[in-house]
């Protein structure tokens, strides 16, 4: 049974529209699981469909009004470089209203089941073993994997909201009395939990360089300052889950293939524009090309 995982990443998921793209449509693999967590569990609903226009479309033209209800950001450009800086203002509405998030995401909510519909929903439960997302329970202290065949469609577009959660800049939610958020928070590339529900080759595709060697510039007040550390504790629970899917993979004896970001693609994956989604998307699949094409001509000389 073959499966793709996707890592979470924000806006550089559209590196993993490219990658996918070639996976599917010019290797075509036939994926029986797919896995995603936070910008992955985006993706996967429509690439099990092997929907990828519908799916380029919405993720190149994706927008910040697009996602946040209440926006922590401002989103700026100077010259060709774009970037982000706070909402002030924004955020000291928050405080007033004794909000415990600087931003809200429910306008992601809703463009998420306008986007996905109840029919995709129930073809997939027909053609696929399974689609997981990644959610964080914050109240248990422990990562939960929701499958499409354990919800409706209402419940199942909620937890894949909910797996875009990425606090203290959007939503905290709350289901049945417990408190979630961004899956990425506990596992951000569930390659083990995939090879635990009976994966024998994994394609998972790790939104950040393989060798995550470089010089990160820190913000320069504390609100800055605190998205590099959350962008740092992110990059170490990534290292343990390939270090652990790896393991997996070798005890099990199954077939794990990882497609790194041959550079780092943003400082700040909280940036969605539509020029850099554009262009790493397209990154995606020429690496994935290249990759595949560097393969088999290493096997031929062989």
């Amino acid at each position: 049974m073959r499966a793709l995982v996707i890592s979470g990443g924000g806006s550089k998921g559209a590196f993993a529209g490219g990658v996918a793209q070639y996976l599917i449509q010019d290797e075509g693999r036939h994926y029986d699981m797919l896995l995603g967590t936070s910008t992955g569990s985006l993706l996967v609903p429509h690439l099990a469909l092997s929907d990828i226009p519908k799916i380029y479309t919405i993720f190149t033209n994706v927008r910040q009004n697009d996602i946040f209800s209440v926006s922590p950001f401002v989103q700026r450009k100077r010259g060709n470089r774009e970037f982000v800086s706070i909402d002030f203002i924004n955020s000291l509405w928050q405080f007033i209203k004794m909000k415990r998030t600087f931003g809200e995401s429910k306008t992601l909510k809703r463009n998420i089941r306008r986007n996905f519909t109840e029919e995709e929903f129930k073809k997939i439960r027909e053609i696929k073993h399974d689609v997981v997302v990644t959610v964080s329970n914050l109240s248990k202290n422990r990562v939960e994997y929701k499958s499409i065949h354990d919800f409706s469609y209402e419940e199942f577009c909620n937890w894949i909201w909910i797996s875009c959660n990425y606090i203290p800049f959007m939503s905290l939610a709350k289901v049945d009395g417990y408190e979630y958020a961004d899956g990425g928070l506990g596992s951000v590339v569930p390659i083990r939990e995939a090879i635990q529900r009976g994966a024998t080759e994994v394609d998972a595709i790790v939104l950040e360089s393989e060798s995550m060697e470089h010089n990160k510039v820190l913000g320069k007040n504390p609100f800055s300052l605190m998205i590099n550390l959350f962008g740092h504790l992110m990059d170490q629970v990534e290292r343990n889950d390939i270090v652990i899917g790896k393991l997996a993979a070798k005890t099990k004896n199954v077939n794990l293939n990882l497609y790194y970001t041959p550079t780092r693609l943003t400082e700040n994956s909280l940036i969605f524009s539509k020029r850099l989604m554009v262009k790493w998307w397209q990154e995606g699949y020429d690496y994935a090309k290249n990759k595949h094409q560097s393969s088999l001509s290493n096997e031929l000389k062989d």
